[in-house]
């Protein structure tokens, strides 16, 4: 455990800035108020699936909407009037009615809590061992929301509910996450802001290269990806850091992304940063995570 740790520490330590590697946070720091920057994290995590430059392309054109003050705007968010500018937004699967829609979501939230984070903390529990259930209250109170008003007759499943997954119904939540870690978190890259949710309770947002560096560091016994793989790659990395176990998923995410890990290729020569504490499988499974 200690090899590990001091290998995983040091990695940190290499992802600790601002710039390290080109990310959808960027965009989230630019909002130095709290207030603002939940409503543009929210935005950012919601829409990161696919190229970074696609989400950060993406993020960018829904805060041009929202001008300098996204909290101040949404709390009068009109579908009709605000909504002009991006129902010809698109972002793969997912259209400008969801954009509107998610907003109007978010302005409900507001309404009733005052922000995303007392919304949020409204359903965490102090026993709670993560933050599923308070990801699971808040997407359940979400999907209870009436979007008559974005999407005129209710749809049967409206596009938007892809931005409110359920751990109860096994799926990893890993942008839900993401957006909890860029608001509990502060350091080098996390901007952070939040204070009613503690950085122990959060839950690592899974993703392929997540699942492929957790496996090779036998972080998680489970081959498919969900919320039990989260839940166990993040009590993992508990035992190396209780206080603060979510820190390394930067520095881990972008070691895939930049080809740090050169399991499962044909790239024999390379040598990974974390070779010496790396006991890869077999077979490495690749999966697409989404949500």
């Amino acid at each position: 455990m200690s090899r590990l740790k001091s290998a995983l520490d040091r990695l940190y330590d290499a992802f600790n800035a601002p710039d390290s590697a080109f990310d959808p946070v960027q965009v989230v720091r630019r909002y130095p108020r709290v207030e603002d920057r939940e409503i543009v994290a929210f935005v950012a995590s919601a829409v990161a699936f696919g190229r970074v430059a696609s989400v950060v392309n993406s993020t960018t054109a829904i805060c041009d909407t929202l001008g300098d003050r996204p909290a101040a705007l949404l709390r009068h968010f009109d579908p009709d009037a605000h909504g002009k500018a991006l129902r010809p937004l698109v972002h793969r699967w997912t259209t400008g009615d969801d954009f509107v829609a998610l907003l109007w979501i978010l302005r409900a939230f507001i309404e009733e809590h005052g922000s995303l984070e007392a919304a949020f903390a409204a359903g965490l529990g102090d026993d709670d061992a993560d933050v599923g259930p308070a990801i699971e209250s808040f997407c359940q109170r979400a999907r209870a929301i009436d979007l008559r008003p974005v999407y005129g007759r209710r749809p049967r499943q409206p596009g938007v509910y892809y931005f409110f997954p359920r751990p109860s119904t096994g799926s990893a939540c890993k942008r839900m996450n993401l957006f909890l870690r860029w608001m509990t978190r502060h350091d080098g890259v996390d901007p952070g802001g939040w204070t009613s949710i503690p950085a122990s309770k959060l839950v690592i947002p899974l993703d392929t290269h997540i699942i492929r560096v957790g496996r090779c560091l036998r972080l998680t016994k489970y081959v498919s990806p969900g919320w039990k793989m989260a839940a166990e790659i993040t009590a993992s990395l508990r035992q190396l850091d209780p206080v603060d176990p979510v820190k390394y998923d930067f520095s881990l995410c972008h070691l895939g992304m930049m080809g740090g890990c050169a399991v499962g290729t044909d790239n024999r020569e390379h040598r990974c940063q974390l070779a010496p504490v790396c006991r890869p499988r077999q077979r490495q499974t690749r999966r697409r995570i989404t949500s």
